[in-house]
């Protein structure tokens, strides 16, 4: 053969049978297990076989209406199947997929539209005025609705859109072999931003793949898994450490709109589920719920969290109420696809707030400002850094915020952290969340911890506020559990007694609720604006 074959046509041979990217690992789990159930949505439920087909379909349609390999193709939707399908669509093609927050307004929107110069929407209905006003400079190729039925009648105002299940009908189902590599970019998440414009994170293929190895290695996930995906797919987390992984594996998930407390419970019990991953707010509301009580959550045996530090007394109650789940804590950043290390289940209780070790594939270490690896147990203002073939390719369009993120060799992740002896990590904040205050430094996270120790509260974000005197002044904004007649003067002795006096608290808020994204996070940022001006009201 090799007489026959030239070193070129040999290459392309080579690099097709050795390829490992998105669409390829969607059709080997279709060889596998064609007949398992790889999603459910709704009142839909698809085999892995059904699933590919679809991907198969939805792609030829792109290709048939000009979607070509590097297009970027915004998406904006709350969870759904054709969220999925879409994502391996476009993966299979060559396109990239830009998810968008949908909680976003058309300025910010536009703002992404144009930055990734995007050829091609994908929208929910509810989004789609949203995408058309936001794109109104844009040349846009396709327009395209997800989960409409192909003989639902539309409004005068969608005109321009074509569902996705009309695109796709009468395709052929036969598998679309495009011309791909491993580190081409397949994913640009658009970090929340905590600068003035969000940076456009571009992941490879390879990025991804490799982040899912050290999902399913480090987060004991199996092919037997029935997993609930309730937090937002626009959001790496859930993508990237659950969606992906569990296709990889072949396990069956569940698809949820959105992380509401009784319907996640209520799917928990009917469907057996064994693997949730949930922020820690979202774990507080679960636990806070009246149904928490009263399902049967016996399935569940696998339990993660993320996106955020996860207070110890929450942590502790939801080991006593589940003694048959396992949990372990995920942390990353975006940037490295988002996995960078993780605590096992073994290690909760022994090293309980650690954010653990590094995960499989990832290295870890801590330094200082000149970039020199510090001692272990070394605290202070010191970056937590990763080597990991997680790591994205760089910031979409921003070599100088590229070169910057991946100084002396490692990828930077903005949070301030130490190493135990024994090679844990601790986050102690990111930078923006270290309160400074009449001249040093404290940890919004140790007094969040402090706090969650007094009877009667339900969750406590703790900001800097502007302050005359101090600078910023440390200031704790609580919800109260119900019921409850907690009062500031019980918060202030509990601190006095507890904390250091430059961390105690200089003002106490209640209130209702905390602002949160979709994904769980606690928006400081609002909190800031809220109660900038609480020193003079005092």
């Amino acid at each position: 053969m090799g007489a026959n074959v030239g070193l070129q046509e040999l290459d392309v041979m080579l690099k097709r049978i050795r390829r490992n990217t998105l669409g390829d690992i969607l059709a080997r789990t279709r060889d596998r297990l064609p007949d398992k159930i790889a999603i459910a949505y709704k009142g839909t439920r698809l085999t892995y076989a059904e699933l590919d087909d679809l991907v198969n379909q939805t792609a030829r349609a792109l290709l048939k209406d000009g979607i070509e390999k590097g297009d970027m193709i915004a998406l904006m939707s709350k969870n759904s199947l054709d969220f999925v399908i879409s994502e391996f669509s476009l993966a299979r093609i060559g396109a990239v997929l830009v998810p968008i927050n949908f909680m976003l307004n058309v300025e910010d929107v536009e703002y992404i539209l144009n930055h990734a110069k995007v050829s091609g929407l994908i929208s929910s209905i509810e989004c789609a005025k949203t995408l058309d006003e936001a794109a109104s400079d844009l040349t846009i190729k396709v327009r395209y609705l997800m989960d409409v039925d192909r003989n639902e009648k539309l409004d005068e105002d969608l005109s321009d859109w074509t569902p996705l299940s009309v695109a796709r009908q009468g395709q052929p189902t036969d598998f679309v072999d495009a011309d791909l590599d491993d580190d081409d970019v397949v994913h640009v998440l658009y970090t929340s931003g905590t600068e003035s414009r969000p940076k456009g994170v571009m992941l490879t293929h390879k990025s991804i793949v490799n982040e899912y190895v050290s999902c399913i290695i480090s987060g004991g996930m199996a092919e037997d898994d029935v997993c609930i995906h309730a937090l937002p797919f626009y959001h790496s987390a859930q993508l990237h450490c659950f969606l992906g992984p569990s296709i990889y594996l072949g396990s069956s998930g569940i698809i949820l709109e959105g992380a509401n407390p009784e319907v996640i419970l209520e799917t928990i019990e009917k469907e057996k589920a064994t693997q949730l991953f949930c922020p820690p707010t979202v774990w507080i509301s679960l636990l806070r719920h009246p149904d928490f009580e009263k399902r049967d959550l016996s399935s569940l045996k696998k339990c993660y969290y993320g996106a955020a530090i996860m207070p110890m007394e929450v942590l502790k109650e939801l080991m006593e109420k589940l003694p048959q789940a396992k949990f372990w804590n995920f942390y990353g950043q975006t940037e490295i696809a988002p996995l960078g290390t993780i605590l096992q289940p073994e290690d909760q209780l022994r090293k309980l707030g650690s954010a653990g070790k590094p995960s499989f594939n990832v290295q870890t270490k801590i330094v200082d400002d000149n970039g020199n690896e510090v001692p272990r147990g070394e605290i202070g203002e010191i970056e937590i850094v990763h080597r990991t073939p997680h790591a994205m390719k760089g910031y979409l369009h921003d070599p100088e915020k590229t070169a910057k993120a991946f100084k002396g060799g490692w990828m930077h992740s903005g949070d301030l952290g130490y190493m135990d002896e024994e090679g844990y990590i601790t986050v102690v904040d990111r930078k923006k969340d270290m309160i400074k205050t009449g001249g040093v430094n404290v940890s919004s996270r140790e007094v969040e911890e402090a706090i969650y120790q007094i009877d009667g509260v339900s969750e406590v974000a703790v900001i800097g506020v502007p302050d005359s005197y101090w600078i910023e002044a440390v200031t704790a904004v609580i919800v109260p559990k119900e019921g409850s007649l907690l009062t500031k003067d019980e918060v202030f002795t509990y601190c006095r007694k507890n904390l250091s006096k430059f961390k105690q608290p200089k003002y106490v808020v209640f209130t209702k609720e905390l602002p949160k994204n979709p994904s769980g996070k606690v928006l400081k940022r609002e909190l800031r604006e809220i109660y900038k001006n609480i020193a003079e009201q005092s």
